[in-house]
């Protein structure tokens, strides 16, 4: 396979714009396009965009102006626009494009497998980065890592690729043996931290103490170890603590995408999050009050939008 030589980009909110602003300051703008329709593009390219205080040199593109296949395409939209991003990358992606996604949960990489072919699927957790935007303004510290790796049995061929790209740019990532269960432990992370802080309306801090934030934080993780292990994934307690050593060392004052989304009256991620958790949780007859307290109280604050 050819080099990876050109990165397309969909979707601009935090992460987005952390892995924008690596691959230019990697790159160059010319060869990293942050993919829109017309009507984004063109509001992308009137707001000034700065990472951690600095203006961003970035390279907006109409991606329906755009002819040929790019190398890299990753995926950082929510996942409620995930399907429509699928639509308007389609003709972007050729026969060696390899496909990236840093949605959280454990539902886009089989979305786009099935929408381009598995093989062409590098599956991804984006872990330890603490990211903030507000208005035209992203905050990032620390920058974290991306880990890497495919399914038992899937054609490696694209990890291969990707990681030889990311030597060479020096780009941090960490190769995990065991993709499915790391995504399914970032998915605990995510449902605890994530849930807690949008619901008690806080930062890390309000988790990082003991008080209900983090008591509910915690019910919410042993729920999800409780119904990994019931789809055959082996989460632990140790998995908790694991990431409860990250958590705690967060800014104080850092927030995740949910209580980001909470304060600007968007509409969260909570169908990932607790919504897949009770859904599965249904199927193996496991309670999970924690969860379906989550779910009900973000549907009640989402629905005062």
């Amino acid at each position: 396979m050819k080099k990876i030589e050109t990165v397309g980009i969909i979707g601009l909110g935090a992460l987005g714009t952390l892995y924008a602003h690596l691959f230019t300051e990697a790159l160059g703008p010319e060869h990293v396009l942050i993919l829109a329709d017309k009507a984004r593009t063109e509001r992308y390219r009137s707001q000034e965009l700065c990472y951690n205080g600095h203006p961003c040199s970035f390279h907006y593109e109409d991606a329906a102006q755009r002819k040929e296949p790019v190398d890299l395409l990753l995926f950082a939209v929510k996942f409620g626009g995930l399907p429509a991003a699928i639509e308007t990358c389609r003709h972007l992606v050729g026969p060696e494009t390899t496909l990236l996604s840093v949605l959280n949960g454990i539902a886009s990489e089989p979305m786009l497998g099935q929408a381009f072919g598995p093989e062409k699927v590098v599956w991804c957790v984006a872990q330890k980065m603490s990211a903030k935007k507000e208005g035209n303004q992203v905050t990032v510290d620390p920058v974290g890592e991306l880990a890497l790796g495919v399914p038992a049995g899937q054609d490696d061929t694209h990890l291969r690729r990707l990681r030889g790209f990311f030597d060479v740019i020096r780009f941090p990532y960490v190769l995990h043996p065991d993709i499915r269960t790391h995504m399914w432990s970032k998915l605990l992370c995510n449902t605890g931290c994530n849930q807690a802080t949008m619901v008690f309306q806080c930062g890390y801090g309000g988790v990082q103490v003991p008080g209900k934030a983090r008591d509910a934080m915690l019910g919410a993780m042993r729920e999800v170890v409780a119904v990994a292990n019931a789809e055959g994934v082996a989460l632990s307690e140790a998995d908790i603590d694991g990431w409860l050593s990250i958590i705690d060392h967060f800014p104080a004052d850092g927030e995740p995408s949910m209580r980001q989304d909470g304060k600007a009256h968007r509409k969260s991620e909570v169908e990932l999050f607790s919504g897949t958790i009770r859904r599965l949780a249904q199927q193996h007859n496991i309670p999970v009050p924690v969860n379906e307290w989550f779910y009900q109280t973000i549907q009640n604050m989402e629905s005062q939008y």
